[in-house]
């Protein structure tokens, strides 16, 4: 009986894993925040800042109407992107963009908040799920597929999408309360620990999008994504060069998993130095973000349009942002890999990428 279930599973190619969700489900959803609700921001902003700078005109008010149908939407593109990443067959596929939306919209019995972002990933894991069980299974599979899909993909989102984006949200109010009551300490823990999720192969953007950090603890996050990506970038410059500088400081520092593996010293340069802005950034420069910039870093600019968006678009914002984002996380991540490697613990080679 056993084996028949194991092989029931592997021929659906179901896997309950934390590999699976957490990591391959996970990862997918940021991609579709980053096609809704990061893209959407992002328009929004810049339709805003241009309506201040020049007036309104007519590409600001479409770049803001846009923003706004992109951020509506969220709840589709994480369904379809999360559903993606589960290996879903079409039916199940198509249906979980209804199922992300019911997530990331409905409202639970006796919790007046709806799921958000956390409440789409719910709904749309567990629905697909149990599409993928039933689909081709029978002669009416147009029928009984997104039928299913949708049922307990409707059910997760009613019962358990409200439950896990109302627990998300009161933890992220807890940190940030604690921000603002030790901003020395919990600058260094945010710093650290969400530089870190954005280095390991989770996503440091959706776990803030889902936490829905903002203010302080949002800015100290920012800058310890902004510590991984640029102090991974300016230490590894002489073995990758300026492909590695802009893949590593606009793109991701999670390519440099394979080589931390090899090597984990090399994780310490980026990390020391989210830890030392970390509480420069909440005790001394007081910056602030939004929730979609916070897990960002300096990928796409993304931290740094959040801040702007959340602080203004001033040159003392400016030359805040350029300082805390990407001057000092060069030069600490240069100057401890060069105490590092003078100790012998790196050498020439070991952020070398296969670029």
């Amino acid at each position: 009986m056993e084996n028949s279930k194991e092989s029931f599973f592997k021929r659906k190619d179901i896997e309950i894993s934390a590999k699976r969700y957490l990591q391959d489900a996970l990862s997918a959803m940021a991609l579709g925040l980053f096609g809704s609700l990061l893209i959407g921001v992002i328009f929004d902003t810049l339709g805003v800042q241009s309506a201040n700078l020049f007036g309104e005109n007519m590409i600001s008010a479409f770049c803001v109407e846009i923003g706004g149908y992109a951020k509506m939407y969220m709840g589709a593109a994480i369904g379809v992107a999360v559903a993606y990443a589960l290996k879903a067959p079409n039916l199940v596929l198509f249906t979980s963009v209804v199922t992300g939306m019911m997530g990331a919209s409905m409202t639970g019995f006796g919790i007046a908040a709806n799921g958000g972002p956390a409440g789409a990933f719910v709904a749309v894991v567990i629905g697909a799920e149990f599409g993928k069980m039933v689909s081709k299974e029978t002669k009416v599979d147009i029928i009984v597929t997104p039928a299913v899909t949708l049922i307990m993909g409707g059910l997760a989102a009613k019962f358990l999408g409200p439950l896990f984006g109302w627990c998300l949200v009161k933890i992220g109010e807890l940190i940030m309360a604690a921000t603002v009551w030790q901003p020395f300490i919990f600058g260094i823990v945010i710093a650290v620990v969400v530089g870190l999720a954005l280095t390991a192969p989770i996503s440091s953007a959706a776990l803030c999008i889902m936490l829905e950090l903002s203010g302080l603890a949002a800015g100290a996050a920012t800058v310890g994504c902004c510590a991984q990506m640029v102090g991974f970038a300016a230490a590894s410059y002489r073995d990758n060069g300026i492909g590695g500088l802009v893949a590593q400081g606009l793109g991701t520092s999670m390519l440099q998993i394979s080589n931390i593996i090899k090597n984990p010293w090399i994780l310490l340069p980026p990390t020391l130095a989210g830890a030392i802005i970390g509480p420069i950034s909440t005790c001394v420069f007081k910056m602030t973000n939004i929730d979609v910039g916070a897990g960002m870093g300096t990928s796409g600019l993304v931290g740094q349009i959040g801040t702007f968006t959340d602080m203004g678009f001033s040159f003392d914002v400016l030359w805040k942002v350029c300082l805390l984002h990407i001057v000092l996380p060069a030069l600490l991540a240069v100057v401890i890999d060069k105490v590092l490697r003078k100790a012998g613990k790196i050498k020439d080679g070991d952020y070398k990428l296969d670029l």
